[in-house]
Order: structure tokens, then C-alpha cells, then sequence
């Protein structure tokens, strides 16, 4: 039996909002226009808010039908704006669970991205290898969770050009990506084979910083920043959702804009 956790302070009108920030905007529009009140939130999830529990169970709830939601939306052939050089941010922001002096070293001389599951190639791939891959420069925006946002210049090979080099099945549902920092997320696959997800080598004309995920980060435009894993070790095309650091934790599993 769970735990009953009570979170101090719970309050109804806070609650409705984030509850509305987990929905796509047309079912945002609508809830809080028409059914912005606990007792909504009550019959849209069975759950009587008394406590942090319950609270947390009526988050969970609206994420859930929000990923579903976003998911029946997602135009995989729909394009997130592009912006010009003079749009770039002048510092763009490092961001992760942990420090910038934490960020892990990876040696690029020895790195070998493995390759797994759903592919006839499995071989792994060192950095000069995949440098050698023709590669394409975006410039877009990275929106955080948190609630900030910053444009910035990335070039990299697109993801799906790449599993289809490895002869990937394309009919799997997910991709699982595993990070130098334990750090691990799934994609859907329309999102890998989105035209702009990125297999990202460069910032700006520079070698991927470490702060930014050397040697590898995987850039997805179309999705939230922390759907977007940095230092890149491993991936695998799965039918299994293997889950990811902080979706394990409650975030929303979709969170594409």
C-alpha cells in the first residue's frame, strides 16, 4: 500500500493551473474557460483533492491524458520556426540536474556510440565515424520547463537519416537513449523521425561543448528541453517504453510543443 504524502500548502487554485499547463493548448482553452475548479478536476480524474496524495494523483491523471492528447496532434511533417544568426542567444544557458562543474568528460578518442534493439547494424560508431556523417545547422529554440527559453545554432546529422543507415525498423514505437551521466529518456518514433531531430555535434561552428553535451546530444526542437539528453552513450529502437530520467520521476512522458 502507498504511502499517503502530504505536500504543505496544497492550494486548489495553484493546483488547477498546473493542472492546466499539462494540457495541450486547444484542451487548456476549454478547461479553463469551463472547468476551472476542483470540483472539475474531481470528475475528470475520480480523485477528491484533500491532500498532497490525492493532488499529485490528479497531476499524474491530466499528464497522462495530456501525452495522449499530444500525441494524436503531433504532426510529425510540422516544422518548429527557424530563426536567423542575428536571433541566437548571446549566452546560452547550461542547464541539467546537476552542476556544470558535474558535467561528465567524456574522451572522444575512445568514444563509441553502441548501437541496439530494432537495427540490422549494429555496430558501434566512433566520433570521427559519426563527424563524417553529412551533417545540417538549425537555428531554433530551446524551451525549458522551467519557463525560460534560448535560440541557439546546432549542426548534426538528422536522427532519422541515421536509423535509416543502420536499418532500423521504423515501425518500432519508441527510441531509448542512455547518457554518460545516468541520465536515460524514450522517444516516440515520429518524433526521431521528425525532420528536424537532431543527432547534434556542433554549437555554433565549435565542437559540442561539454556543458551543452559532448560528444553527442540529441536536439528535438519539437519537443521540451528536458526530452532532449545530452552526452549520448547509447541507443536502442525498442516496442518497450524504457522510461527516462525524469518521466520516471512524474514529468510528462510526451511534452512536445
Amino acid at each position: 500500500m502507498r504511502k499517503r504524502r502530504i505536500i504543505p500548502g496544497v492550494d486548489a487554485k495553484l493546483l488547477v493551473k498546473d493542472a492546466a499547463k499539462l494540457m495541450p493548448d486547444p484542451a487548456r482553452r476549454l478547461f479553463l474557460r469551463g472547468a476551472a475548479s476542483l470540483g472539475a478536476l474531481t470528475f475528470l480524474t475520480g480523485c477528491d483533492i484533500n491532500d498532497g496524495f490525492s493532488a499529485e494523483s490528479v497531476l499524474r491523471k491530466i499528464s497522462e491524458f495530456n501525452d495522449g492528447a499530444q500525441a494524436v496532434l503531433f504532426n510529425q511533417n510540422k516544422l518548429a520556426p527557424v530563426y536567423a544568426e542575428s536571433d541566437i542567444s548571446k549566452d546560452f544557458p547550461f542547464n541539467a540536474y546537476y552542476t556544470e562543474d558535474e558535467a561528465p568528460e567524456v574522451d572522444g578518442k575512445t568514444y563509441k556510440l553502441i548501437v541496439g534493439g530494432l537495427v540490422e547494424n549494429k555496430k558501434p560508431w566512433t566520433l570521427e565515424e559519426l563527424y563524417a556523417l553529412p551533417q545540417e545547422r538549425q537555428i531554433t529554440r530551446h524551451i525549458c520547463v522551467e519557463g525560460w527559453s534560448a535560440i541557439g545554432s546546432w549542426t548534426g546529422t538528422p536522427l532519422r537519416d541515421f536509423l535509416k543507415r543502420i536499418g532500423a525498423d521504423t515501425r518500432a514505437k519508441y527510441v531509448w537513449f542512455r547518457c554518460a551521466e545516468g541520465y536515460s529518456n524514450t522517444i516516440d518514433m515520429p518524433t526521431a523521425l521528425h525532420p528536424q531531430t537532431q543527432m547534434t555535434f556542433k554549437y555554433g561552428n565549435e565542437i559540442l561543448p561539454v556543458k551543452y553535451g559532448f560528444p553527442m546530444k540529441i536536439r528535438m526542437p519539437a519537443k521540451l528541453g528536458f526530452k532532449n539528453p545530452k552526452h549520448v552513450m547509447e541507443m536502442q529502437v525498442t516496442n518497450k517504453d524504457l522510461g527516462g530520467y525524469w518521466e520516471d520521476k512524474g514529468y510528462n512522458w510526451f511534452s512536445g510543443l
